[in-house]
């Protein structure tokens, strides 16, 4: 199940946002100039760890600073090291955009339209924040997991084994031997030109029909348990295979797959929440000609 699953909850995913370059340092900016005081009882739980002629920088803010940075902070930074860029990144910012306040440049057309797209950003990424948490309940995820483990109850597996050659005379000369009693591991461990397989005796384990090429799972699908093959031709070469096992695929424990279904479900919530918002909306495109009617 786990393959099938895991597809299932890729085609809601979407990419997440970044916040990066200039439009980042804006925002963290803007937060830092005109965040309020701190509650008291919050000073513990979040302490100061800097003043910038004046301005605290907090714990909390190291966090948004690491998040605004994201993949441009230097690589494999940790402890004391990771938290002096940080603070000195904050400082920077802080004075920065102080010099900036005494140029105006915060009365620009420019500022206050990247401002205004900022926050409406933030907004947007809180409020679908909310929303998928919201929608992460156990009876939803077990709605969802449930959902999966039906679609999958009928897709079979195949436990095979092979032994590979590359030449079908000496397929042949395999089959005869495992005919006249040979025992298969020993002949796969000895002949077979597949590495991994043969390390194992020949065993591939369990797959589903999608996972192997279509000539070598056409053949073993249509084996019975213990049948041989004869010489199965592939891009690999000529194959002699045994079916070990047939079965329904297991679907794997809940706990196993959760996340993956609490990301899907969190990504459902987001997206039916902006597809509703879309349908109650007008949208107005100046940009391109009323189609006739």
């Amino acid at each position: 199940m786990t393959t099938l699953l895991e597809t299932r909850l890729a085609s809601t995913r979407t990419a997440s946002s970044r916040r990066v370059g200039v439009l980042g340092a804006i925002a963290a900016a803007a937060f830092l100039l005109l965040q309020p005081a701190a509650p008291a009882w919050s000073q513990d739980a979040d302490p100061v760890v800097a003043k910038v002629n004046g301005i605290e920088i907090r714990q909390s803010d190291l966090a948004l600073a690491e998040e605004d940075l994201g993949q441009n902070a230097p690589p494999q930074m940790a402890g004391e090291a990771k938290r002096d860029y940080l603070i000195a990144y904050l400082t920077d910012v802080i004075l920065v955009a102080k010099a900036a306040e005494d140029k105006k440049v915060i009365d620009t057309p420019d500022f206050k339209r990247r401002l205004a797209f900022i926050r409406n950003k933030l907004l947007m990424e809180s409020l679908l924040q909310a929303e998928g948490k919201a929608a992460v309940t156990d009876q939803a995820l077990r709605a969802v997991y449930d959902d999966a483990v039906k679609q999958m109850s009928n897709e079979q597996e195949v436990r095979a084994s092979h032994i590979l050659v590359p030449t079908e005379d000496e397929a042949k000369a395999i089959l005869a031997e495992l005919k006249k009693g040979g025992d298969f591991a020993a002949i796969a461990t000895e002949k077979s030109k597949d590495p991994g397989a043969a390390a194992q005796g020949g065993d591939l384990g369990y797959f589903t029909k999608e996972q192997m090429v279509p000539e070598f799972a056409e053949v073993a699908f249509k084996l019975d348990k213990g049948q041989l093959s004869d010489p199965v031709k592939s891009q690999f070469g000529w194959h002699v295979i045994k079916v070990e096992d047939k079965r329904s695929k297991p679907a794997p424990e809940f706990e196993k797959v959760k996340e993956q279904v609490e990301t899907y479900v969190t990504r459902k919530a987001q997206a039916d929440f902006v597809t509703k918002l879309r349908e109650g909306g007008k949208v107005e495109r100046l940009d391109k000609p009323e189609e006739k009617k």
